[in-house]
């Protein structure tokens, strides 16, 4: 069942796509039916820079627990660091 539930936030990074590197302002999460993966459903996630039209977009397909794997490595990650570094 898709909920049509999208996560939005304000962003501050970089992605590539295939034109190159480009900032990227905006993320959006949500769980539904892939477009590629070989999944029923998968969390969703967009990174994105809207001013620079729609090639300004990487786009990840996850199987949930995938999806909740990257989540816990990315805060093991950030919980290396001294938090100084992550201010």
């Amino acid at each position: 069942m898709c909920t049509y539930q999208t996560v939005t936030t304000v962003l501050d990074g970089s992605g590539k796509g295939a034109q190159g590197w480009f900032r990227v302002t905006e993320g959006s999460v949500y769980f539904d039916h892939p477009v590629h993966a070989r999944a029923e459903h998968t969390l969703n996630i967009d990174l994105l820079n809207p001013s620079l039209g729609p090639s300004a977009r990487v786009a990840v397909e996850l199987d949930a627990a995938s999806a909740r794997r990257l989540a816990a490595a990315i805060t093991e990650a950030l919980g290396s660091v001294p938090e100084a570094l992550t201010r």
